[in-house]
């Protein structure tokens, strides 16, 4: 039965932000307990948006999402009132027009969006508005796994132990229990105003949206989810080989909230209990808990945004000027005529996706083959991913540039080649992006510069004019880079 003893609050306001789902919300659930009357806002903020090239995959999943949230919401009886603005000035606008007596929220993590959220909460103290932010997005946060001597870990291996472990001892489904929204759906209030500006009203092409695969909404992710669960039990393989459907494809819903990360971890450990499913299972609980991981190193070392989370490192001197800005561009524009590499940054820009293995490749390439600033390539994945997701980007790019926490060491260098032969054997996914090596055999397409004059002239393939030459020599660029991390060790060698 659900609690209907006297609510807290008259009116209040969900603001919805990375969690566009209408069921097991927190903020959502705790706003309907505990007001006798809740409406609902999602701002497009303009302090976000403006910076966001004029065809963005995620502008367009984002409208498809909130779309299908309103409808779910009148549904239920209430409405979503949409906003195209600055938060700072929407939220507290609105709270005061609609007399609110608190604001409900989700927490966000990143430094920018808590210096928003600070923002809007100080707004609405002059106004005598209550603010409640609630955990939604992660299953431990901040300081909510620690070790043994209450220190944040730094080291993934012990911190997911320490996580299972709390997980485990106060009941399997203490910490991932649904919040039942659904019990108090009777106070949802309706706006008059339902109108939800278009892509083309808010500046952005709505044209390349209707054409894009990437399909947004509660209902999108659940289906995602339904056919991955049918395949689970071949992750912890599957995952690694970029020609295979192997992922979850969950990641974009799980940044902005379709899904639950409670439901997919409840159904993780189930998964793991059954006989079939335990390795598959296990490996993709690891990949949540390492998100929850970096959500917790972002909310200790808010510096790792712009610094090396290991500060011995920012002494590395990384390639600078026209040579490097040329190298960037290559990798940029999938011309660096390694064929792995130029597949994946392809299907990046093509699609906004690319594939987990092929992130650790390319990241990989830019920083110990190409030498340069691993920042360079964090922006340019923080653009263009669909699933970008500040915390897991920049541990990602800082685990390739060996600079941050747990991250592989510098000396392991991935060869591109010897990645392609194993991942792609047979080079299905690199002719899925570069048609032009199609007619090349199942060896010569991990490496066309070996190939022979004849076999490249039977292939079709011309280097230097339908296919780059490589721009760097892997052997060659590996000696530099451990000459250049070298001075990291004679740094902590000589340091007092």
């Amino acid at each position: 039965m659900a609690d209907k003893s006297t609510p807290q609050f008259q009116t209040s306001l969900v603001w919805f932000r990375r969690d566009l789902r209408c069921f097991d919300n927190a903020a959502l659930f705790n706003a309907l307990k505990q007001s006798k009357s809740v409406f609902c806002v999602f701002i497009f903020d303009k302090t976000i948006l403006t910076s966001l090239p004029k065809h963005d995959r995620r502008v367009s999943f984002i409208h498809q999402s909130i779309t299908e949230l309103a409808a779910e919401l009148k549904k239920m009886g209430g409405s979503l009132i949409v906003r195209y603005g600055h938060a700072e000035q929407e939220i507290p606008k609105l709270a005061e027009e609609l007399k609110v007596d608190a604001v409900m929220l989700n927490h966000d993590y990143e430094p920018q969006a808590i210096l928003r959220d600070e923002a809007v909460k100080q707004a609405l103290e002059q106004l005598d508005c209550s603010v409640l932010s609630f955990k939604d997005q992660v299953i431990f946060e901040k300081n909510e796994v620690l070790s043994l001597a209450g220190a944040p870990f730094s080291v993934f291996t012990p911190y997911k132990n320490a996580w299972l472990k709390k997980y485990l001892t106060e009941g399997s489904d203490f910490y991932t229990r649904p919040y039942p929204v659904d019990l108090y759906t009777e106070r949802l209030s309706a706006y008059a105003d339902t109108h939800i500006p278009s892509l083309n009203e808010m500046g952005f092409d709505a044209s390349g949206a209707s054409h894009s695969a990437l399909s947004g909404g509660m209902s999108a992710g659940a289906a995602l989810f339904e056919d991955f669960l049918s395949r689970i039990n071949r992750y912890d393989d599957a995952r690694n080989f970029p020609a295979v459907k192997g992922p979850s494809y969950l990641s974009v819903h799980l940044r902005f909230g379709t899904i639950s990360i409670r439901h997919l971890v409840r159904e993780a450990i189930n998964c793991t209990r059954a006989a079939t499913n335990i390795q598959g299972a296990q490996t993709w609980l690891s990949e949540l808990i390492w998100r929850d991981f970096y959500f917790m190193i972002l909310h200790h070392h808010p510096r790792v945004v712009e610094h090396a989370f290991k500060p011995e490192y920012e002494a590395i001197q990384w390639e600078s000027g026209e040579q490097a800005e040329v190298a960037f561009a290559s990798w940029c524009q999938g011309k660096t005529g390694y064929p792995l590499v130029d597949a994946a940054m392809l299907q990046l820009n093509q699609t906004g996706y690319m594939h987990n293995r092929l992130r650790m490749v390319t990241a990989c390439f830019l920083i110990k083959d190409l030498g340069i600033d691993w920042r360079w390539g964090e922006r340019y994945f923080a653009l263009h991913l669909n699933d970008f997701d500040l915390s897991a980007n920049n541990g990602g790019w800082q685990w390739a540039a060996s600079t941050g926490c747990d991250a592989q060491p510098y000396f392991r260098i991935f060869n591109p080649i010897t990645q392609s032969e194993k991942f792609d054997t047979e080079g299905k996914f690199i002719r899925r992006y570069l048609p032009q090596l199609t007619q090349l055999d199942n060896k010569q397409i991990h490496a066309p510069w070996k190939a022979s004059a004849s076999s490249l002239q039977s292939a079709g393939v011309t280097l230097g004019k339908n296919y780059p030459y490589p721009i760097v020599e892997h052997d060659v660029a590996r000696a530099k880079t451990l000459a250049r991390y070298a001075t990291v060790k004679i740094s902590k060698k000589n340091a007092p």
